[in-house]
């Protein structure tokens, strides 16, 4: 484990998280595929499916506290659609992580693959007028949403990430919440969703620690950079940024699997 190897994780993680944290995802989406293909480029050893998915739950865990720091005041955080979704990613994303353990690692790329086509269709689909609601003033069906984030949670812990490249798309286009609140309680969410994940990883052994703390260490530094950025980007460039990153990763996974 060289100087080279330490820096090319650190800069995954930083970048990884500066963006995550502008759009109000966790990253995996971006940095699953990153330390499954990047680090081959640089003549480094490559990661396992199981290995990546162990090292982004960790560091999805500390991205998200930096982001939802970020968001804290504004009154972007949505505390009815936490408790209601955060239960359910929770209890998803336990079981989703256990039960990757028995799973190929094929089956973990495929299981990504299809979450991140579903995520891209959605966020392709037209989302208008939701910026027009006023902050104080959204609603939204609690059940709905709860059952959604409970699929979201079981898919999202197999992989180790916490869902929230799925969980956006579909608070901007079922529950219809506004851009700014989605990308703030997304992160909280997320964070809930990847204590599950994190869990699961741990105690089924698929953890290499030290990437996992390098990526820390960037996600905590550049996750709030990225939050406080998203505040002063067009709620549209945010929208059309995270759809592109996840219809790019979705295309590059399902090209590797097929």
């Amino acid at each position: 484990m060289d100087l080279n190897f330490l820096i090319v994780i650190f800069l995954i993680g930083f970048i990884g998280s500066f963006i995550s944290g502008m759009v109000g995802i966790g990253g995996s989406i971006i940095k699953y595929p990153m330390l499954l293909y990047i680090p081959p480029l640089f003549g480094l050893a490559a990661f396992s499916a199981h290995e990546v998915s162990g090292i982004s739950a960790v560091q999805v865990f500390f991205a998200t506290i930096g982001g939802v720091w970020a968001y804290r005041k504004g009154g972007y955080l949505n505390k009815t659609l936490i408790i209601y979704m955060g239960a359910s990613i929770l209890i998803g994303s336990l079981i989703g992580s256990y039960g990757s353990q028995f799973m190929s690692e094929g089956g973990i790329n495929v299981t990504y693959g299809i979450l991140a086509l579903i995520a891209a269709v959605m966020m392709f689909v037209p989302k208008k007028g939701i910026d027009d609601i006023p902050l104080d003033q959204v609603t939204f069906n609690k059940w709905l949403a709860a059952a959604f984030a409970f699929i979201v949670g079981v898919g999202a812990g197999i992989v180790g990430a916490a869902g929230a490249f799925l969980l956006v798309p579909i608070m901007l286009v079922i529950l219809k919440i506004p851009t700014r609140m989605t990308i703030a309680t997304s992160l909280a969410i997320t964070f809930i969703s990847s204590i599950g994940s994190t869990v699961g990883k741990v105690v089924t052994g698929q953890v290499d620690y030290v990437p996992a703390l390098i990526m820390v260490v960037a996600s905590l530094i550049a996750s709030p950079l990225g939050a406080n950025a998203g505040k002063k980007v067009n709620t549209k460039i945010l929208q059309y940024i995270l759809a592109v990153l996840i219809l790019g990763t979705a295309i590059k996974i399902w090209l590797d699997i097929l």
